[in-house]
């Protein structure tokens, strides 16, 4: 066991050697069958996790919904989202899959979260994690569809009661997980929102919002 882990493993008792790990792994043909068909880097990552050698990545989607939950955990997304946003946001619940959104479904960190600012106004929140390929053009593609999806799901629910007036503010936040060309630019400044202003002071309740965060 190399410096570093031995010092985890004082206040770890559960951290172990990789090669520990591989043993018990081999040990069991269920287990083995399932970790040799990883690739090699996936067995890596795993064993590096397991053994405390290296950290796990926040943006990965299985790490962000667990400690993330917004059903178990709400007040973890709540501080985030109110650090990001800029205002007070108290999650209220998250909203279902919508099997007609836009393309690649498998990137999404967390779909549709309602949330409530603190004037009291209902905002929907989609986080995301498309690393290099996110681009502005394809930002509001995504938040085109986050609105869209709203609109439809409102309009059904108040049908003739129905007018703009109820459409809530959109955010599409992105983790970026490597940075575009563009964001290297900005060296020491990790968080960029975007909304809609006008050149002449004219204010209208423009409903979408972009929140990028890079590294």
């Amino acid at each position: 066991m190399n410096t570093k882990n031995r010092n985890l493993a004082q206040f770890f008792p559960a951290i172990r050697t990789k090669d520990l790990i591989l043993n018990e792994i081999n040990s069991d043909p269920a287990l083995s069958g399932l970790f040799y068909r990883w690739r090699q880097d996936q067995q890596d990552d795993f064993l590096s996790i397991c053994s405390g050698s290296k950290g796990v990545k926040m943006i990965y989607d299985s790490y962000f919904k667990e400690i993330l939950n917004p059903e178990l955990t709400p007040e973890r997304l709540s501080d985030l989202l109110s650090i990001l946003i800029g205002r007070k946001v108290t999650v209220k619940y998250q909203l279902p899959n919508d099997n007609s959104r836009l393309g690649d479904e498998m990137s999404l960190v967390i779909t549709d979260i309602v949330v409530e600012l603190e004037d009291g106004t209902i905002a929907n929140v989609e986080v995301q994690k498309l690393g290099y390929a996110f681009t502005g053009e394809r930002a509001s593609c995504y938040s085109a569809d986050l609105l869209l999806r709203q609109y439809k799901r409102v309009r059904d629910k108040l049908r003739e009661n129905f007018t703009y007036k109820n459409i809530a503010p959109v955010y599409t936040i992105v983790f970026l997980e490597n940075s575009p060309k563009a964001f290297k630019e900005f060296r020491d400044q990790y968080i960029h929102t975007f909304f809609t202003v006008s050149d002449t002071g004219l204010s209208l309740n423009m409903l979408q919002n972009f929140i990028f965060i890079h590294r």
